[in-house]
């Protein structure tokens, strides 16, 4: 348990009493140790994923923007044509076909997203999933990557909005930290209409990079404005 109250209260912008009544209505994961709370940083960034509507956008501009998305994204690229009728499915033809880290075999990188989707669906509505590892596998950053996945078929990623999945972001981070932005990055992408419009038309690589390109640029003049 490697966080503390005042690490929560820094990373999502709000006060201890906030923090502490999330703890009394069990609504933060959150564990008593020698009478103080400590936090996982694995499972704070889950709950920020299915929080995503009430936090992805404080994240964003909390100063954390050392990992570009855009840069990500042009590693990862677009991969259209990914089969299957189910989750192991699709995920098998999406590891087939996206560029995997270094150093770790494809049946290797499967197992990991394979158990991430046991522990939790990592579907978040909307027609879109974003699979990764449980915890960060790629050793250095410069190998980072997201790849956008479009599926031939829709397939039921156990979303709580009951839509089944029609594309994938594949993560894979090098540190926390930078699955932490990432995730939220991703998160508030799709809670915009025209970027959703996108990826349910298909977008080029092209399409997606020139809008993410524009929100990156956004989200870091919002920054140097706050003074971050």
């Amino acid at each position: 348990m490697d966080l503390k109250i005042r690490d929560i209260v820094g990373m999502l912008q709000v006060n201890e009493k906030t923090v502490y009544r999330w703890i009394k209505e069990k609504k933060i994961p959150c564990y008593r140790i020698n009478h103080q709370y400590r936090f996982s940083r694995a499972e704070i960034n889950e709950w920020i994923l299915s929080n995503k509507v009430e936090l992805s956008s404080s994240l964003i501009n909390l100063g954390l923007n050392n990992h570009n998305l855009l840069t990500l994204l042009e590693r990862g690229g677009i991969v259209p044509g990914i089969k299957g009728r189910n989750v192991k499915e699709v995920l098998t033809s999406a590891v087939e076909k996206v560029s995997t880290p270094s150093g770790l075999s494809k049946e290797d990188v499967l197992l990991t997203l394979l158990s991430r989707e046991e522990l939790m669906p990592t579907a978040i509505g909307k027609g879109v999933a974003i699979p990764h590892p449980h915890n960060p596998i790629v050793t250095d950053p410069n190998n980072a990557s997201v790849s956008i996945c479009y599926l031939d078929e829709p397939v039921d990623f156990n979303a709580l909005d009951g839509q089944p999945v029609y594309t994938l972001f594949v993560l894979f981070t090098a540190t926390p930290r930078m699955h932490l932005e990432v995730l939220s990055k991703i998160s508030h992408l799709c809670q915009n209409d025209l970027f959703l419009a996108k990826l349910s038309e298909r977008s080029t690589k092209e399409g997606i990079l020139e809008f993410v390109g524009a929100r990156e640029k956004e989200w870091q003049k919002k920054n140097v404005v706050v003074g971050v």
